[in-house]
């Protein structure tokens, strides 16, 4: 006897039947075995005669291929599949217009009901954005906060990371197959998740990565969390399809500011200008949510420059060069200016402040501080 989810993945993998049909045809018939089940009067009712035709004939050996290799990833205790009839659904993303009808689950499954937030932001990071991602992660999971992201390189790795440092809750919406790893270089990243958090996707095992995915994604990142912080972003950035589904969806969103001459704090203050909050601290999210019950150590609460050590911008004899920065970028031949040195004088002491993490260089030879 086959298992229920197999009339599932077939149903997900009938040619022509996206997610409204298949709403539409779950909504007529019940479960997918009994659209299977149906004759051809009752589906044309339903759908036109062409998808009735691919409903009816005999699975496809691709697909009964497919099947054997789920059920044998299912064998693995830690590998869940959880269709949208399964009491283990999360009930979040049921109230999304268009819920996946299979989540592939590796790892902690209770997570997928956790008060959780989506953490989210720019593949080509800054210092500064990768570090306030995982200020913000660390001191949500203080509070007891589950972060969700997409294990993409730059904020949603920092997320993930610090997420983990804490206790492990932290989830991966991938947007590939559980089964594959993108970016490769995140294998250490991938297995830390799946051992302490939970890595989901909608998409069937040996799905590789394909661009349009990705987007799509998003909005279950958004969809299993209450809100989504956006804390760096380009005016173009990908970030911001997560921020608008978010919005769709009903949930909050929020935005860290930063230099207006940032080009990754253009689509942050985008988002700020439609309305998301502005946020400094952690508490400013829990504070917004109505999650009083959850706290942030007093330590974090005033916000991410109060877990800087503030006696490491006191070092000699380059604080009088880091008095001269700014937040904001600044060119290099400026801050030359600026301090009277010589350019081999002025490249040391910088070199000596970004080992030091208190300033960063930028691309076009602009620096500047961090602390």
């Amino acid at each position: 006897m086959l298992p229920d989810w197999f009339y599932w993945l077939r149903l997900q993998h009938t040619k022509g039947v996206g997610p409204e049909t298949a709403r539409r045809l779950l909504a007529a018939f019940g479960l997918p075995s009994q659209i299977f089940a149906a004759s051809t009067t009752q589906l044309t009712a339903i759908v036109p005669p062409r998808l009735a035709e691919a409903l009816l004939a005999p699975a496809s050996a691709s697909l009964l291929r497919l099947a054997e290799q789920t059920d044998t990833w299912l064998q693995n205790p830690s590998h869940h599949l959880i269709t949208l009839a399964d009491a283990a659904y999360p009930a979040t993303l049921l109230e999304i217009p268009d819920p996946p009808l299979l989540l592939y689950v590796k790892g902690r499954i209770d997570l997928l009901s956790a008060r959780s937030l989506g953490v989210v932001g720019s593949r080509n990071a800054s210092v500064q954005g990768v570090r306030n991602a995982g200020w913000f992660a660390e001191h949500l999971s203080q509070a007891g906060i589950c972060i969700s992201s997409g294990m993409a390189a730059g904020i949603d790795a920092a997320a993930h990371e610090a997420a983990l440092a804490y206790c492990g809750s932290t989830i991966a919406v991938v947007g590939t197959g559980v089964d594959i790893i993108y970016p490769a270089r995140h294998k250490n990243l991938e297995k830390a998740i799946a051992d302490k958090g939970c890595i989901i996707s909608e998409y069937s095992l040996g799905t590789p990565a394909i661009a349009g995915n990705f987007p799509r994604r998003n909005r279950l990142i958004s969809g299993l969390a209450a809100g989504v912080l956006v804390v760096e972003a380009a005016a173009q950035s990908g970030s911001l399809i997560t921020a608008r589904l978010a919005a769709e969806q009903g949930r909050e969103v929020f935005a860290i500011p930063g230099s207006i001459h940032s080009p990754l704090a253009k689509g942050c203050h985008q988002l700020i200008k439609q309305g998301a909050k502005l946020v400094e601290s952690a508490q400013d999210i829990l504070e917004e949510l109505a999650w009083f019950d959850a706290a942030v150590p007093a330590s974090f609460a005033s916000g991410a420059a109060s877990v800087l050590n503030p006696a490491s911008c006191d070092l000699e004899p380059v604080s009088a060069l880091l008095q001269q920065l700014a937040y904001d970028p600044v060119p290099l031949d400026e801050l030359g200016a600026r301090t009277g040195m010589d350019l081999a004088s002025l490249q040391a002491q910088l070199l000596e402040l970004e080992l030091s993490g208190m300033v960063e260089t930028l691309p076009g030879g602009l620096v500047r501080r961090l602390c």
